[in-house]
């Protein structure tokens, strides 16, 4: 018997395989296809960025138009607010006064002037010193005291060299001199009411609490008042501080303000409502309008209509602004150039002008 051999198994190698490579033509056409993908990636995020852009230069500028209206709105509200004083018993001045005076003598006299205005200005009214004040624009001059009694409920103390009004109470003191406007360093006189019931007439020995004199001026200047000044169109206020003034920049990108005021002339009855509306009390009806006229006039005004041309900070690129604007009667044409521009507005009426002539 033969012995069983297993038999060899031959392997045979795999026949070589050329290696595949990529032809110039399709690298050429892969780069292109990537350019082209790429391109339109960037052109996508240029166009997103371009948007978010523009949506956050409008969302600014909405939000500019909008403080300016509400600061505006909120301090003509209570123009003519002077607590325990009726401003509207006492005498009017013969004629408009300086809105910029620091004498005591000129703040009394003014009370009863709750608001003053300048249409079209041109130069800083009276002793007024404006930096940069843009002209072709409206000022307007607003007089009252805080809603506070200084020192108290977190209502600010009294400060030696700002004004200050104090107002009595007591029976005793009103046939007198029953209300005090001077600089916080004059010692308070003034009385609150007696509570004697068997002598109502006896004033208390608690002196009035004092409220802080404001005299707040608006106006637009050409630069926003930084150091040193960009020139962008600026809301501020002037602030009356006793001896001087401080110069407040509220509200970037306002290029225009207007206002129209409403007087309650009423020949017979004054009932707090509007009569007329004029942009102009001082040249009410006409040009012939005399000082005793003017005064007359805007202690007459019961409420103010504002409006506001409000523009983008910086320039939307590829953007042309053609429009005209209209702010009351006055109509505002753009200078064609890449902001852009949109029109706020606001009807306040002046509680407390108003609030005395109130019929029921």
């Amino acid at each position: 018997m033969k012995p069983f051999i297993k038999p060899r198994l031959h392997r045979h190698s795999p026949r070589p395989r050329h290696a595949a490579g990529m032809s110039l033509v399709e690298l050429m056409i892969a780069m292109t296809i990537g350019l082209l993908l790429l391109t339109g990636v960037i052109a996508v995020f240029i166009n997103s960025s371009s948007a978010r852009n523009e949506i956050e230069r409008t969302s600014r500028q909405i939000e500019n138009g909008r403080y300016a209206a509400e600061i505006l709105s909120d301090d003509l509200r209570v123009a003519g607010f002077y607590g325990e004083l009726n401003a509207g018993a006492l005498t009017a001045p013969p004629s408009l006064p300086d809105p910029c005076s620091t004498t005591d003598t000129d703040w009394l006299a003014a009370i009863p002037v709750h608001v003053q205005g300048y249409r079209n200005a041109t130069a800083a009214p009276g002793t007024c010193v404006m930096a940069n004040l843009k002209t072709g624009t409206d000022v307007v001059v607003v007089r009252r005291v805080e809603t506070c009694l200084a020192g108290i409920d977190g209502c600010g103390a009294v400060v030696a060299t700002r004004p200050y009004l104090q107002v009595s109470t007591c029976a005793a003191e009103a046939a007198g001199s029953p209300y005090v406007l001077a600089l916080g360093s004059v010692a308070p006189t003034l009385h609150l009411k007696g509570t004697d019931p068997t002598n109502p007439a006896l004033c208390s020995a608690t002196l009035v609490p004092r409220r802080r004199y404001l005299v707040n001026i608006y106006f637009i200047s050409t630069d926003n008042g930084a150091s040193p000044p960009v020139s962008v169109p600026t809301l501020k206020r002037l602030e009356l501080t006793g001896a001087g003034w401080t110069e407040t920049p509220l509200v970037e990108g306002i290029e225009q303000l207007r206002f129209e005021y409403g007087i309650d002339n009423a020949p017979v009855i004054r009932d707090g409502a509007p009569d007329v509306y004029t942009s102009n009390p001082s040249a009410y009806p006409d040009s012939t309008c005399d000082a005793v006229c003017q005064v007359s006039n805007w202690t007459d005004v019961v409420t103010a209509k504002v409006f506001i041309l409000a523009r983008n900070i910086e320039a939307s690129p590829g953007y042309q602004d053609t429009k005209t604007y209209q702010l009351g009667t006055v109509a505002v044409a753009a200078p064609n150039d890449a902001y852009r521009r949109h029109v706020y507005s606001a009807l306040i009426r002046i509680a407390n002008p108003a609030g005395r002539r109130d019929t029921p």
